[in-house]
C-alpha cells in the first residue's frame, strides 16, 4: 500500500500479516507452510460474517472466489464475536468490520498455531477508520475487495505474491486499486489456486477445521505491545517479523509490512 500498511500478526500460537508493499515476485508464496489440518479434501472453512454495509457483499465475493480452489471450500456464515473485539472461533475463521482507530492498518489477518504449523483458528479485521474516511485515498470499492480478499486468502496460510507494488492481478500482491473503476488484483488467480493446492497437498491424522478443533489458544489482540522481540527486519525496515513466546510449546508471531 501506499500511506498505510496492511498487517498481519500472530498470536497465541497466532500470525498476524498486514499488508503493504515490498519484495519480489516468489515462485511459491506459501507462508511458513502454516495450514489447517484435515482428513481429507476438499474441506470446508465457515467464514463468520461480522462485517457491515459494502463488506457484506465483498465478503461473499471473496468466499465464491476462494471456493473456487480445488482442495478447499468457504462458508459464510453467522457471526460468532463482536465487530469491535473480533475474536476468535476455534475451527473457523471470524471477518469483521468496525473503526478500529489510526492504526496505519487497512486490513489484519490473524491465525492461531499449534504443532507448530497447524492453523486451528484466524480472524480477519476491516479497518474502517480509513475506509470511508475522505481524509485517506482508500474510499473505493476495488481497494476494499483486495484487502478483504487478501487477508481471508492469508488464513488458508498463503503469503503475498508481490510485495514491490506491481500486480499480478491477484488479490495476494500489493498494488493499490486507486479507483473503484480499477478492479485489478482484486480476486485470487491461478498461481493462488495451485499455491493452495501444493500446500494441502498432504493430509494429516487429525482435523483443526470446525468443531473438531481443539487446543486452540484464548483470543489475544494484535496490539504492537504483545507482538514479543523483534526476530528479523529488512534493511529498509518495512518488513519486520517479531515472536512471543507463551510457554509449553506456543508462540505468537507477527509478520508486519509497513508502508
Amino acid at each position: 500500500m501506499s500511506v498505510l500498511r496492511r498487517q498481519v500478526a500472530i498470536p497465541a500460537a497466532a500470525i498476524v500479516l498486514m499488508l503493504s508493499l515490498a519484495a519480489p515476485v516468489s515462485a511459491s508464496h506459501s507462508w511458513g507452510g502454516y495450514h489447517w489440518a484435515r482428513t481429507a479434501n476438499p474441506f470446508t472453512i465457515n467464514l463468520g460474517d461480522n462485517v457491515s454495509g459494502l463488506w457484506d457483499s465483498m465478503l461473499v465475493t471473496a468466499s465464491n472466489d476462494w471456493t473456487q480452489s480445488t482442495v478447499l471450500n468457504t462458508a459464510v456464515v453467522a457471526g460468532g464475536t463482536r465487530a469491535k473485539t473480533c475474536r476468535a472461533t476455534a475451527g473457523r475463521v471470524e471477518v469483521c468490520s468496525a473503526r478500529y482507530g489510526n492504526t496505519g492498518w487497512l486490513g489484519l489477518a490473524q491465525i492461531w498455531i499449534s504443532g507448530g504449523q497447524h492453523i486451528t483458528q484466524g480472524i480477519v479485521k476491516n479497518n474502517d477508520y480509513y475506509f470511508g474516511n475522505s481524509t485517506y485515498a482508500y474510499n473505493n470499492t476495488a481497494e476494499m475487495q483486495h484487502v478483504i480478499c487478501q487477508e481471508i486468502g492469508h488464513t488458508f496460510g498463503l503469503g503475498h505474491q508481490s510485495e514491490d507494488g506491481s500486480s499480478q492481478n491477484s488479490c495476494m500482491d500489493y498494488y493499490n486499486n486507486t479507483s473503484y473503476l480499477d478492479t485489478t488484483s482484486t480476486r485470487p488467480n491461478q498461481h493462488d489456486y495451485d499455491q493452495l493446492a501444493a500446500i494441502y497437498s498432504h493430509l494429516d491424522s487429525s482435523s483443526t477445521v470446525g468443531n473438531a478443533a481443539t487446543g486452540a489458544a484464548g483470543a489475544q489482540g494484535a496490539e504492537q505491545s504483545s507482538w514479543g522481540r523483534l526476530i528479523a527486519s529488512s534493511n529498509s525496515g518495512r518488513e519486520q517479523t517479531f515472536r512471543h513466546d507463551l510457554g509449553g510449546g506456543r508462540s505468537v508471531i507477527t509478520f508486519v509490512i509497513w508502508a
